[in-house]
């Protein structure tokens, strides 16, 4: 597991720079330069500035998830939807507490892990009414993660992370209707700074209910109406939620659930050299909690996009890509993408093949000259079944670093860093090539 949270840790690290450029990382930026002093002890990467710990991590949560682009933990259960953004809120937690405390690389990478394999396994056993009903995992689940990997870092015992986390239970929030839009974006920038907050409370002797998570009328009752205690309960670490269901890495900067469609796309262009002019309609068939999640059919901006099947498949299909340059409010008011949007027939399918898995979909290109192409994905590129390597993702790093116009000595020095990084005695070096 060490080795594979290098590649998620380097992959986060890159979304960072890439994303402190992004207005709504700007827009949180300014307003807590407005509330506190330039100094503190931790940083907001991608900037010079040093600010308290809650807020860097507040800061760099909210960069990491600025492009919809940070790593996913899909639901094992094959009738489920609703993943979880894990690794954007509890590495921005345990890197501004780690630089704060100074903390060596290995105490760094376990609580990360810690944060990690609890916010997930959450999000496998609540009940499906929390995702269902609208709450956002991202800003949900992640606050009681944040706060573990914080508490973990602070030196709690358990008694203290217990009330880390019923803290927490009272912070936690996040709801899908925000999806396309910036507030969506802070969701895991907050559950990043509620987790050092609330450890910082419980190691200041707050205390709270002892069952306040899973105890009746707690956060999960309320939020979730009840949990599967066979998926939590002494399942922390077996296995880790990274080998089981796995942690799917993006290609593209968009919602998860368009990806296995921009694969079946993008392999159906690639294997039959398919031209935009050569487009008489395209049909995309997913379950129907993927159809109810990416609701964006006519997009307006280029955030709304990023969770728009329509606008996600047009833009492959006419620029060959859908990068970080391709969501933006600019291409969303191409003439030519709206057009070809105009094409594309998404729906739900009727029924469920029975060895479709959960996020399964169907692709159908009519050409003009009568043909027609049928492509299906189970899984995307960056999925548990096709996984991004250290290498892979350190190609995505450095077009991240260029989309920030990083130096490239210095995405180097990060790259290298990370890769030896339990070996690290503090995180100065790592956070001095992640800062101007």
């Amino acid at each position: 597991m060490i080795a594979r949270g290098k590649v998620h840790i380097l992959d986060a690290l890159g979304l960072a720079l890439a994303g402190s450029i992004a207005p709504p990382a700007q827009i949180t930026r300014d307003h807590v330069l407005s509330v506190c002093s330039a100094h503190g002890d931790a940083s907001i990467l991608g900037t010079g500035h040093r600010i308290p710990a809650r807020f860097a991590a507040l800061c760099n949560g909210t960069s990491i998830h600025a492009d919809n682009f940070d790593d996913t933990n899909p639901q094992a259960d094959p009738a489920r939807n609703g993943g979880i953004h894990a690794t954007g809120a509890v590495l921005a937690t345990a890197l501004a507490l780690g630089e704060s405390l100074k903390t060596d690389g290995r105490d760094f990478m376990a609580a990360y892990h810690v944060g990690v394999e609890i916010a997930c396994k959450l999000s496998h056993a609540i009940a499906q009414r929390h995702y269902a009903d609208g709450f956002h995992t991202t800003g949900t689940l992640n606050a009681f993660g944040c706060a573990a990997a914080a508490g973990r870092l602070m030196g709690l015992g358990s008694d203290g992370i217990t009330h880390a986390l019923a803290f927490a239970a009272s912070e936690a929030s996040g709801v899908r209707r925000n999806f396309g839009s910036m507030v969506e974006v802070l969701h895991s920038g907050h559950a990043a700074e509620c987790g050092v907050v609330a450890a910082d409370f419980a190691a200041r002797g707050l205390t709270g209910a002892v069952d306040a998570l899973e105890g009746a009328s707690g956060y999960i009752q309320a939020a979730g109406g009840g949990y599967d205690e066979t998926i939590i309960d002494g399942r922390l670490g077996a296995p880790w939620a990274f080998s089981d269901p796995g942690m799917w890495i993006k290609p593209h900067p968009s919602g998860a659930l368009t990806h296995p469609a921009l694969a079946a796309t993008g392999d159906l262009l690639r294997d039959h050299a398919v031209t935009p002019d050569q487009v008489a309609a395209i049909r995309i068939r997913a379950n129907d909690r993927i159809r109810n999640i990416l609701t964006r059919e006519r997009p307006v901006t280029g955030l709304q996009a990023k969770f728009s099947m329509e606008f996600c498949v047009a833009i492959l299909m006419l620029d060959g890509r859908a990068g970080l340059s391709e969501f933006t409010d600019q291409m969303v008011a191409r003439p030519d993408i709206a057009a070809m949007m105009d094409r594309i027939d998404y729906d739900s399918y009727s029924q469920p093949g029975s060895d479709f898995t959960n996020v399964t979909t169907l692709v159908e290109i009519d050409l003009s000259d009568g043909q027609k192409l049928s492509g299906r994905a189970d899984y995307a590129r960056g999925s548990t079944d096709a996984p991004m390597d250290f290498d892979d993702v350190t190609e995505k790093f450095r077009g991240c670093a260029s989309h920030a116009d990083w130096p490239d000595h210095k995405a180097g020095q990060i790259i290298e860093l990370v890769r030896n990084l339990e070996s690290q005695p503090d995180l100065e070096g790592l956070v001095g090539a992640l800062t101007g």
